[in-house]
């Protein structure tokens, strides 16, 4: 890309990512925001004039981690010493302690380690965002809950600790979404006693009739997060649109013939939770006079 500007080369069909790495304007067109992220990241790695490593959400993403509401317009990056961390245009440069346990390389990128990376955002970003993050990388068996407890007495000392700690604490990897995460997160705010994540509801004769999102077995309340990803990775199989909604509406109807009062939110519904979480307050109500048949059998919390 020699002799060209920036211009000429938009011109002939190319976009700058980053000082000397140039990407076809086709392919930037196709590619989310966090691939986007990806590639500006290998471009500041390869530019960096010493040794860093990928930290925060830029790791978590590197990690295939999902993130919600944390900014990705700058590239996090961590040098193991105690100052000169500096904010660009498009970097953040974290002067802190690395152990070489505490990081990897992933598709040749250096990379805190996902304990690492959990811990790290759950004492920089708001309570929520670490959630989501945290619950995905228990649910996905990239890290333990023995590994963030270690990651934790490391950051002994650190700023935002007594926050990880809280956020570490909360975790749960039976959240199977973001919005299972974010609606976990909700509940706790507005002091609902916390639910059974991924109950087995059985008949009488033990038979299974359905996995739900959220059971309050005391309540006799399921609560269900209808997230446009549940939908689509049915539709990719044989259903199609008409085929899965019939087959929700069988399903429901069936946890309701054995008396428990069903609440459904959207990921809509979960910017204003304030609308939503009444639902289940009232489906406690409809449900405090209804007889329970057959029973229901935990998951194990990860």
């Amino acid at each position: 890309m020699a002799g060209f500007t920036d211009h000429e080369l938009r011109g002939r069909g190319w976009q700058r990512v980053h000082r000397g790495l140039y990407v076809e304007s086709a392919d930037a067109a196709g590619l989310t925001v966090e691939q986007r992220h990806c590639v500006l990241t290998r471009a500041v790695v390869a530019a960096a004039a010493t040794s860093v490593v990928v930290t925060h959400v830029s790791a978590a993403i590197v990690h295939g981690l999902p993130v919600w509401k944390i900014p990705l317009a700058r590239v996090h990056l961590g040098r193991n010493r105690r100052t000169g961390g500096r904010v660009r245009r498009k970097t953040v440069v974290h002067s802190m302690p690395i152990a070489p346990d505490e990081w990897v390389s992933v598709d040749d990128l250096p990379v805190t380690t996902v304990a690492r990376t959990v811990v790290d955002l759950a004492r920089t970003v708001p309570f929520e965002q670490a959630v989501v993050v945290g619950d995905a990388a228990l649910r996905l068996g990239t890290t333990t809950r023995d590994e963030l407890c270690e990651q934790l007495e490391r950051a002994k000392g650190r700023t935002g600790r007594p926050q990880a700690s809280r956020v570490v604490e909360f975790l749960d990897g039976r959240a199977e979404s973001p919005g299972e995460s974010r609606s976990r997160v909700a509940m706790r705010e507005l002091k609902l006693p916390a639910p059974e994540l991924q109950a087995r509801i059985l008949t009488p004769t033990k038979s299974l009739v359905a996995r739900v999102d959220f059971l309050f077995p005391d309540l006799g309340v399921i609560g269900e997060f209808d997230g446009e990803i549940k939908y689509r990775s049915e539709l990719r199989g044989a259903l199609n649109p008409e085929d899965v909604v019939i087959a929700e509406k069988i399903r429901e109807d069936a946890l309701r013939r054995l008396g428990w009062t069903v609440a459904r939110w959207t990921w809509r519904d979960l910017d204003t939770p304030t609308t939503w979480l009444p639902h289940l307050a009232a489906a406690a109500e409809i449900a405090r006079n209804t007889t329970r048949l057959g029973t229901y059998l935990p998951t194990a919390r990860i």
